[in-house]
């Protein structure tokens, strides 16, 4: 066991945890931060999305050791003080059905919008030379292409993230 101190949502966390705990399992289970969902358990889903010093990882395959004394951000601290726009986007635009994925969803596209305004390339971005690319859909839909919906609310999805962007 090692003493592990996380800082989460604003609020610092002193954990004694196996050197071998995932940050997702950390946030869940020692935390008790349920929003964060485990998904495949692989990286392959985005569920597990958490925001690190505002970039966007998958809490299943990191270690919580290594994110000791960075600010770790869950859906639970998105929109604490007052709600996020996104989190009315995504209502007003159906961005969810069963709702498993939105947690990752949501934080996964606070971290895309920042990456993009900061001018981090995509698959669909024609010329980075020429400025930043436009927040088209195809260029949403690339750059949350790590995020599954097993409901298909694909379109919904794209429409908040664009209602925001905007």
């Amino acid at each position: 066991m090692v003493a592990v101190k996380l800082r989460v949502n604003g609020s610092t966390e002193l954990l004694e945890l196996e050197p071998r705990v995932s940050l997702l399992d950390a946030l869940r289970e020692h935390l008790g931060l349920t929003g964060t969902k485990k998904g495949c358990n692989q990286g392959a889903c985005g569920a597990c999305t958490v925001l690190v010093d505002g970039e966007r990882i998958n809490a299943c395959l990191a270690l919580a050791v290594q994110y000791a004394e960075r600010e770790i951000t869950t859906i639970e601290g998105v929109g604490s003080q007052e709600r996020h726009p996104l989190q009315d986007a995504f209502v007003a635009e159906d961005g969810f059905q069963c709702g498993y994925c939105t947690s990752g969803q949501i934080c996964s596209a606070i971290g895309m919008l920042a990456e993009h305004r900061a001018g981090a390339p995509s698959a669909v971005t024609p010329h980075l030379a020429a400025g930043p690319a436009e927040l088209s859909d195809a260029e949403i839909k690339e750059r949350m292409s790590g995020n599954l919906c097993r409901c298909g609310a694909y379109d919904g999805i794209t429409s908040a993230i664009a209602r925001v962007a905007r």
